[in-house]
């Protein structure tokens, strides 16, 4: 990791200089003509590396696997669930005589989210630092032969995670704040009051791209209508032919207007597609750091800081045993107990050595959380071009629609 010299606490990553670590893509291989494929695969295209390989789920399970075991103390994302809440893809079968059957459109939207978020996933860990520089990423975004899941286990085997291969491991207590525990704990409740807020955005931005296509497919449905009025061939009754002229040049001009309806409901539907994609993924890649965020705060509460504190009170009570055992004169007891005394001295160094390197990488990582801040603002500036650029557009439709309704506005009622 890049540091500031004489400082390795600190880092001076820039928002732009993490993005510019590497841009992944992650699409869903097409499925063959004529061939039903029994599982899902994704083609991840590396910027960086220059390759394209292709990956199954369980590729990505086992990369995720690996990178928390050898970066237990870092934000490691969450991999997306695996199968659909209440059950797994639903694969279509074939019965005799019938063709393949393809997926629902229910597991389409699941695997099309699930898609989303390995890409979120990916480029949220070859960004990071200390991830980018290993070569387990790079085997898995480059790694072209057979097998990569045999492939990444045996470039981690034997290695140890990063305190064992870190030379600043044992002295990381030296280089931490007095008040580590204080900053700790405020920078947590600061940016799970961050989390919490954008959760919240999120949700609203998600409604807005929704109402934007519910709105194009209500701008389409009423196009539809205008030109069934206008292409009924019912005839009037005896007593309105003194308005028939009328009627049917009225129909005329409604039966072309569905042309513009319908260029308004595609431009509706471009600006939702642009919100989703634009604002509500920008928005769930900043969620998916915050959460990684909150699960590294846990695993250090319940892992490396439980393992010490734990380590400590059985220290603790070894020595009230062994001040008994002397007290009462027990020689055997008190040289198992010494002996058992050192080991367990032993442990709790190397309890309280990784404890120190947990808050050291916990430093770290809430630097780089807050490197990434910035994404607000543009969250914000795509949301605003979106909105600009979907108003200037369907503002020109109707503007070039409202000629054309002249022609309905003739005879005595043309007020």
């Amino acid at each position: 990791m890049q540091m500031l010299q004489g400082n390795p606490l600190l880092l001076p990553h820039s928002l732009q200089e993490l993005l510019a670590k590497d841009t992944v893509q992650v699409a869903l291989v097409p499925e063959r003509k004529g061939l039903f494929l029994k599982h899902v695969e994704y083609e991840v295209s590396s910027q960086r590396f220059g390759a394209s390989v292709s990956r199954r789920y369980n590729d990505f399970v086992v990369f995720h696997d690996l990178l928390l075991q050898k970066f237990p103390y870092r934000m490691v994302p969450a991999l997306p669930p695996k199968k659909m809440l209440g059950g797994a893809v639903r694969w279509g079968g074939r019965a005799p005589g019938r063709p393949v059957t393809a997926l629902s459109s229910a597991d389409r939207e699941f695997i099309e989210a699930r898609r989303r978020a390995l890409k979120r996933f990916i480029n949220l860990v070859a960004r990071h630092p200390p991830f980018s520089e290993d070569v387990v990423l790079k085997l898995f975004l480059s790694f072209s032969g057979p097998d990569v899941q045999s492939k990444l286990k045996e470039s981690a085997q034997g290695v140890g995670d990063e305190f064992m291969n870190c030379k600043l491991a044992t002295r990381a207590k030296d280089f931490l704040p007095a008040d580590i525990q204080t900053q700790f704990a405020v920078s947590r409740e600061l940016i799970r009051n961050i989390y919490n807020s954008f959760y919240k955005l999120r949700d609203r931005a998600e409604r807005i791209a929704s109402r934007a296509i519910d709105n194009a497919a209500d701008l389409l449905m009423f196009g539809k209508e205008l030109s069934a009025l206008g292409s009924d061939t019912t005839p009037l009754p005896s007593w309105a032919a003194l308005h028939s002229s009328t009627w049917g040049s009225l129909k005329q001009a409604l039966k072309g207007l569905s042309v513009e309806f319908a260029l308004l409901a595609d431009k509706a539907a471009q600006q939702g597609k642009k919100e989703e994609n634009d604002v509500v993924e920008k928005l769930n890649l900043f969620l998916d750091l915050l959460q990684s965020y909150k699960d590294l705060c846990e695993r250090h509460e319940k892992g490396v800081l439980h393992k010490h504190q734990r380590a400590l009170h059985k220290y603790s009570l070894m020595r009230r045993q062994m001040s008994a055992a002397v007290h009462s004169q027990q020689p055997e007891a008190v040289q198992q107990l010494e002996s058992r005394i050192v080991e367990q001295e032993s442990t709790v160094q190397t309890t309280e050595l990784r404890h120190a390197f947990s808050l050291y990488c916990l430093h770290q990582e809430t630097q780089l959380v807050h490197a990434c801040l910035p994404l607000t603002a543009h969250l914000l500036g795509a949301f605003v071009d979106s909105q600009i650029q979907g108003h200037k557009e369907m503002s020109k439709v109707w503007d070039d629609l409202k000629p054309k309704l002249h022609c309905l506005f003739t005879g005595p009622n043309s007020t």
